[in-house]
């Protein structure tokens, strides 16, 4: 900036203490700079010699403890030194076999020279075990007995000391050596001088000196560098003149026409000039007194306690208007606190009731913004808008929406309207009730929709327009006292989707035109709101219509348990959960749980997809742990074709989890295998709960790890209950508690599944469900001895006949004497494969329930296969007859071979119709 330069405020309110020369421009010179620098009035020379006394100290004792730790440091070197080298001369080979030679010393001298130099140690001796020297660096030594005790070494223990004696004082180390047989035949003693010790530290103390003045200089500087810089804020001023300073700057607070108030951090009143005093009627003793106690109006202390920054907000105090303008102080350097600034705006009065209509309007706008919105719920939302408006802007608010809106389509065009929310300052008004259709044809709500904007009807009693079409309707509202009228399209994007009425009685002001665009502006916030909850109504329903469409209906007919279920989903969107029961060959049945991971469309279509994998791998028979690990293998390859950066709706399977269990009703066996998914609850027909403990495994989709089945013995009368996390874990509760009380809920016995299933629900269920819930309840049969029978056949194609004849001997029994005939064909053809394609052992099984179920197994592992035979053929139409005259067949392996099955309608009868091949020619 050219020109004169500005002083600071400090320098500007402070006198100079020197007389100037007139007409001669004052330069300071280096001499008074440094006159002010060593000027021990001035606060920073002050603090700049603290600092350096301070920092003196601390480097003398960081010397001293240097100095003493590098003497340390290099007693601990020699005395590792020597120990090296004493035990690396005594292990090394050979050393024990010189010592028990003839001439000790002309066997080791030369190797203990050269040890001693490469060693880097003052002295390497060769000791007898008595301690008399056999080499040394002195030759004068050789011969003589070393001074000191060594008994330690020559109990054969190695061990460093500090020795003064003859021939010189030094750091040595003695270490025996040890022949093959632990035996000490003599020593070694390795050393530094004591002298030469202390040259290593001396060589030290200049560095570390040297650091320590280095240090100091640093030091220095730095409290030097702080000193100048605390002199440029006090601008070289002594404790005097800054109190001269502050007395100056407090006369002229006080003297300013417009109040001060400082606010500490704990709300009590630090300062007040006598101007807020004056403003504010402050008692004498307000100082230090918490601002709530000062009698202030309810604004202007809430505003001071919070500590809010504003500038130029209007309050009322007593019969005067102030303009307050509040700042924090800690962002200039002063601690936690606040500065407010009072003027005197009583002219303003006049603009005083409008600034608070404004306010209040924004403050509604800003409080619609927050409660109008809060779910995705339409009619909701609508309520919403009805009831934010009312009392504040509205004496009634009326709210009616299009049709395809309250369903979630997207509006195509003016059609039926309804009532969807009323809100009120009193029940007993004229207008319709909600559900009610309204008619759009009528002004002014027609010359709304029309134009797209709100219209104002301030005068109902006055309007020419308004309630022609319904006189009565006109004449009961007039006279209700209904007197005003803002009609508001709601258009979220450029569709309409229904419309806003406010309406004024009684006594209150009419609308006008600033009312107008404060409705508008209220409708357009509520509008996005409704077209949100319209379009996640559209998508919920779709997805609940998917989710429904992809779960079972009802549940198949089978012998083997008496099955209730219940399934829930959750309120804030359809999930991943689903169950099956799969009937299985051999009055087998398969129970599945399973639960995707999220919520919406995705979810609902992975869950369609592990259902039709788990029915499909179903009907090819495979053990529990097997069909898991299909499973998992399936959603990897789902993982797989995700594309890179998918969204968050389609993204990675990974999180399902899944629990299969198969029972059989003949054996009362239950074989289960899960991945990641909460165990079953086994129930026992006296009511005793219990948690069977699964092997840990993975939810599906991570991959490389096994899964494992776990085997159950259950009695006849027993509950399996599967259920998914939801029923037993939410926000609001840990898994451990949802699982106490599932227990409490189970343990009673002689329930039926019915009643298990709504106990569960009725005792487990949240009021607002965050997840799905799938419940099922599954009560074991066992079948009946009597209907079973069992033969082990020999491999002899003559057995045929007499097992054949003793199963429809069987059958007859069983009161089946229509399905004797189908039956022995069927089990003469299994029996036959078995023994012509089949190995050892070969079994043949009857079971009776709702079907007739014959079974033939062996130890081969061939599976069967389904053709037609041609007319040249001797064979290859026996399973085509199994097939002709079975319900179902199939084949299913097990341990050690398969069994081929099939299942019979009671009362069975032979096909009238010939069964023809392609040749036509009659096969029986």
């Amino acid at each position: 900036m050219i020109g004169r330069p500005r002083r600071s405020w400090l320098t500007a309110a402070m006198p100079s203490r020197r007389a100037r020369t007139p007409g001669r421009p004052e330069r300071p010179g280096w001499r008074r700079r440094l006159r002010s620098l060593l000027s021990v009035h001035s606060l920073a020379t002050q603090v700049f010699l603290l600092q350096a006394l301070v920092i003196l100290l601390l480097v003398v004792a960081a010397v001293v403890a240097l100095a003493l730790q590098a003497r340390y440091d290099s007693y601990e070197d020699a005395r590792n030194r020597s120990l090296a080298a004493a035990e690396a001369f005594a292990y090394a080979p050979g050393t024990a076999a010189a010592l028990e030679s003839p001439d000790p010393g002309a066997a080791l001298q030369s190797s203990a020279d050269k040890a001693q130099r490469g060693a880097g140690v003052d002295f390497i001796s060769v000791l007898s075990k008595d301690g008399v020297r056999y080499t040394d660096p002195e030759p004068q030594l050789i011969g003589r007995r070393v001074e000191g005790d060594i008994s330690r070494a020559e109990a054969g223990e190695a061990f460093t000391e500090t020795f003064e004696g003859e021939p010189q004082d030094a750091v040595r180390a003695v270490v025996p050596v040890l022949d093959g047989s632990r035996r000490v035949v003599g020593l070694v003693a390795a050393g530094i001088q004591v002298q030469n010790v202390g040259d290593l530290l001396h060589m030290q103390l200049p560095i570390v000196l040297g650091a320590a003045a280095g240090a100091l200089l640093l030091a220095t500087g730095g409290a030097a560098l702080v000193s100048r810089r605390l002199r440029r804020q006090t601008h070289g001023l002594g404790p005097a003149e800054m109190t001269r300073m502050y007395e100056h700057h407090d006369a002229v607070l006080h003297a300013v026409r417009e109040g001060v108030l400082i606010i500490g951090g704990d709300g009590r009143l630090l300062l007040a000039n006598d101007e807020a005093r004056r403003l504010l009627g402050l008692p004498a003793d307000a100082d230090r007194r918490p601002v709530a106690e000062l009698g202030l109006g309810p604004g202007i202390t809430r505003l001071l306690v919070s500590g809010t920054e504003v500038s130029d907000e209007v309050f009322l105090s007593g019969d005067r208007l102030l303009a307050v303008n509040t700042r924090p102080t800690s962002p200039y350097g002063g601690v936690t606190g606040l500065v407010a600034s009072l003027r005197d705006t009583t002219e303003l009065r006049a603009l005083s009731g409008r600034a608070e209509v404004a306010r209040e309007r924004l403050t509604l706008l800003y409080e619609a913004g927050v409660r109008i919105g809060t779910t995705l719920d339409v009619r909701r939302t609508a309520r919403e808008l009805a009831d934010v408006a009312v009392p504040r802007f509205a004496d009634f608010v009326t709210v009616e929406l299009l049709d395809p809106v309250l369903r979630g389509d997207e509006p195509s065009g003016l059609g039926t309207m309804r009532r969807t929310a009323l809100s009120g300052i009193a029940g007993d008004h004229p207008l319709q009730p909600v559900g009610d259709a309204i008619r759009i044809n009528v002004t002014p709500m027609s010359t709304a929709l029309e134009s797209g904007r709100a219209l104002l009807e301030p005068d109902l009693a006055a309007s020419a327009t308004w309630g022609s079409e319904d006189p009565e309707g006109r004449r009961q509202a007039l006279e209700y006292g209904i007197r005003s009228l803002i009609t508001v399209p709601l258009q979220a994007r450029g569709v309409v989707l229904g419309l806003v009425n406010y309406w004024r009685s009684g006594d209150t002001p009419r609308f006008d035109e600033d009312d107008t665009s404060f409705a508008e502006e209220l409708a357009a916030r509520a509008a996005v709101a409704i077209d949100n909850a319209r379009r996640y109504t559209r998508e919920h329903a779709m997805a609940v219509t998917l989710q429904r469409s992809l779960l079972p209906r009802d549940l198949p007919e089978q012998d083997a348990l008496e099955v209730a279920w219940r399934y829930l989903p959750a309120q804030a969107g359809v999930g991943g959960d689903w169950f099956d029961v799969i009937p299985l060959p051999g009055l087998r049945v398969a129970l599945v749980v399973g639960d995707v991971v999220g919520h919406g469309m995705h979810a609902a279509a992975t869950m369609g997809r592990l259902r039709t994998a788990v029915l499909n791998f179903s009907s090819l028979d495979m053990p529990p742990a097997d069909l898991v690990a299909r499973l998992d293998d399936l959603v990897l390859r789902i993982d797989a074709d995700q594309p890179p950066g998918a969204d968050s709706e389609r993204a990675p399977v990974t999180g399902a989890t899944c629990l299969y269990a198969i029972y059989d009703s003949v054996s009362g066996r239950c074989t289960i295998a899960h991945a990641g998914h909460p165990a079953p609850a086994i129930v026992d027909p006296g009511g005793r709960v219990v948690f069977p403990e699964l092997p840990v495994s993975p939810p599906l989709g991570v991959g490389g790890h096994p899964f494992d089945e776990t085997e159950l013995d259950l009695a006849e009368g027993s509950r399996l209950v599967l259920f998914t996390d939801g029923l037993v874990e939410d926000r609001y509760r840990d898994i451990d508690e949802g699982l106490a009380g599932l227990r409490d809920a189970l343990a009673r016995p002689g329930t039926t599944p019915e009643e298990t299933c709504s106990a569960v629900m009725s005792a487990l269920l949240p009021d607002q469900p965050s997840d799905d819930i799938a419940l099922l309840v599954a009560r074991t049969r066992l079948l009946d001895r009597a209907g079973t029978a069992e033969w082990e056949v020999p491999l002899d194609v003559s057995a045929v006949s007499r097992v054949r004849a003793e199963a429809g001997r069987r059958i007859s029994e069983w009161g089946l004497g229509d399905s004797v005939f189908v039956a022995e064909l069927v089990l003469s053809e299994l029996l036959t494969n078995a023994m012509r394609y089949g190995a050892e052992p070969v079994g043949v099984r009857l079971l009776l329930g709702r079907t007739l179920v014959v079974e033939v197994s062996d130890g081969s592992s061939t599976s069967p296969h389904l053709r037609r035979a041609a007319a040249t053929d001797e064979g290859g139409r026996g399973l085509f007859l199994v097939a002709q005259f079975s319900q179902r067949w199939g084949t299913r392996y097990v341990t050690g071979g398969k069994i081929i099955w099939a299942e019979l309608v009671l009362g069975g009868e032979l096909p009238e119709d010939v069964v023809m091949t392609f040749d036509e020619e009659p096969v029986w």
